[in-house]
């Protein structure tokens, strides 16, 4: 079978396979919306919006504000930076405004920020070009839990004298954002802590290899990589790094070097017509979510617990449309990309989190690099490689994921889904080094290969099908409900049908990397 003929075959599989999704979709939705928790009247065809996702629905309720927010926040920097100030005076301005941000939304609770963040700022300043800047680990795992575990801390556990402040707790609990500000005090310690010693990176080399740099414009790795001065480690510049109104929220995250070097010059990587296209592709993303929610009602099924009563085949529907696609990456791709296009219009640039497809990752190793890009950028940095890199990859690997369940939330379920997605890493990694060694000469062996890395590719998919499930629906105590509903004779065939679609789905990023290879190399 020639390549035009197999990809023709399956751009009808697939094709076939979204028509038979949206039409079962729209039907299990028609049958059992009565029952769904978390709908409410919508503005398309009179139709119920499912709004049950809390994220969804807070972002949703608040858009209108946070545009009038950050379009005034974007007018004051534009302002100021026409007058000449630098990083200094725009930090001093970027500040002011921010915190006048947070009061709004976590009232007194702003207290809580600013006490952590200076004993932060002066344990970095006491010990980050030490041995013991590991100390700096310790303080914010050790908040990390504790602002969860006190529920952000009533100010009556301080005494009577301080308990009229919990009428002031603002509108948005505080020590849910606190995760991202954490990030960042780690980031601000241990860049200060590098800055210190002799910098490895090969500035002049990185240049020349780079398209962005070589074209007289900066990179994000450049920004992030290179040591800045001593003055830009200051008190004012740090606040400012870690309540930056437009990422404050949720990101992207952005390291304290990159965001430092960006003060005194905003990014030029991205033109004023290239941040408007953006804009207006996430407007399209928007009414994407708007179709998906009026239609589907994906995540009342989850949160409802319907789905349980369902057929095999209705399961799959519901958990590819929940868990492992398409609800969850729509939802983190517009949240961030709107935080990150105000980022852009004030001249800082962030990593961008989604900047591929979830359809389009067939490996977990691309599926975590994509999926929040920026807090892998993250990890990579201050965690992977201090750990050890590549040299102790297959022990990275649990305490790395460990750390991400805990970051998010403390829940035995976002701990199943960390250890199931390490379990499901290790032999991807095995077989990966394996394979790197390997070199395929003939037509057959190259055909087998292929052929064989599609096969691995559709396990790899329903495993981080079964992870997000367990992680972020059923949970731990649902695996052997899930493991009995799809191995009896009614679930084989479903199970059956979804490993050939996700086998050809991964024949088709094969196709899709194919074209982009050769796209590059015709430049």
């Amino acid at each position: 079978m020639t390549s035009s003929v197999e990809l023709t075959l399956l751009i009808v599989y697939a094709l076939s396979f979204y028509l038979f999704i949206i039409h079962r979709s729209l039907q299990i939705a028609r049958d059992h919306y009565p029952k769904l928790y978390g709908l409410r009247s919508g503005w398309i065809f009179h139709r119920f919006n499912d709004v049950s996702d809390a994220q969804w629905r807070n972002f949703r309720g608040n858009l209108m504000i946070l545009t009038l927010v950050f379009g005034i926040f974007t007018l004051v920097a534009t302002s100021c930076r026409k007058y000449g100030l630098k990083a200094k005076g725009m930090a001093v301005v970027w500040l002011m405004v921010s915190l006048v941000y947070l009061t709004y939304l976590h009232g007194a609770c702003v207290l809580y920020i600013l006490f952590i963040a200076s004993a932060n700022f002066l344990l970095v300043k006491i010990c980050g070009r030490t041995k013991f800047v590991f100390l700096l680990w310790i303080f914010n795992l050790t908040f990390l839990i504790c602002n969860r575990v006190y529920e952000g801390y009533p100010f009556s556990l301080f005494g009577q004298n301080w308990a009229y402040l919990d009428n002031y707790r603002g509108t948005f609990r505080w020590h849910i954002c606190f995760n991202f500000v954490i990030l960042r005090m780690i980031s601000f310690g241990y860049d200060y802590h590098w800055a210190y010693y002799s910098n490895r990176f090969d500035k002049e080399k990185h240049i020349q290899r780079c398209n962005n740099c070589s074209s007289g414009r900066t990179c994000y790795q450049l920004l992030q990589e290179r040591s800045l001065e001593n003055e830009k480690f200051s008190f004012t510049i740090y606040l400012c790094y870690l309540i930056y109104a437009p990422l404050y929220i949720a990101g992207p995250i952005v390291s304290f070097n990159a965001f430092a070097s960006q003060l005194d010059t905003p990014q030029k990587t991205h033109s004023l017509k290239k941040v408007v296209w953006y804009g207006l592709r996430w407007i399209f993303s928007l009414m994407l979510m708007e179709s998906m929610t009026h239609f589907f009602y994906y995540n009342a099924f989850a949160i409802s617990g319907t789905w349980k009563y369902l057929s095999p085949l209705d399961i799959f529907i519901i958990g590819y449309g929940v868990s492992v696609l398409n609800f969850m990456w729509l939802k983190f791709f517009l949240l961030w990309r709107y935080f990150r296009f105000w980022s852009l219009i004030n001249g800082i640039e962030a990593p961008e989190n989604m900047p591929r497809c979830i359809n389009n990752c067939h490996n977990l190793e691309s599926f975590w690099r994509n999926w929040h890009a920026s807090f892998n950028k993250w990890l990579v940095r201050y965690m992977y490689i201090p750990l050890g890199g590549t040299q102790t990859k297959l022990l990275n690997v649990w305490v790395i994921f460990t750390f991400v369940a805990v970051w998010h939330d403390l829940e035995w379920k976002l701990l199943s889904w960390a250890w199931l997605t390490c379990i499901f890493f290790i032999p991807e990694m095995i077989v990966k080094s394996t394979t790197n060694n390997l070199k395929v000469e003939s037509s057959f062996g190259k055909f087998l290969y292929r052929e064989l890395s599609a096969v691995a590719g559709a396990v790899t998919i329903t495993c981080l099908m079964v992870a997000n499930l367990v992680g972020f629906v059923i949970g731990s105590s649902g695996i052997n409900w899930l493991l009995s509903k799809f191995l009896q004779k009614e679930g084989l065939p479903t199970l059956g049908g979804m490993f050939i679609t996700f086998y050809v789905g991964t024949k088709l990023m094969f196709y899709i990397s194919d074209a982009k290879k050769k796209h590059i190399h015709s430049r």
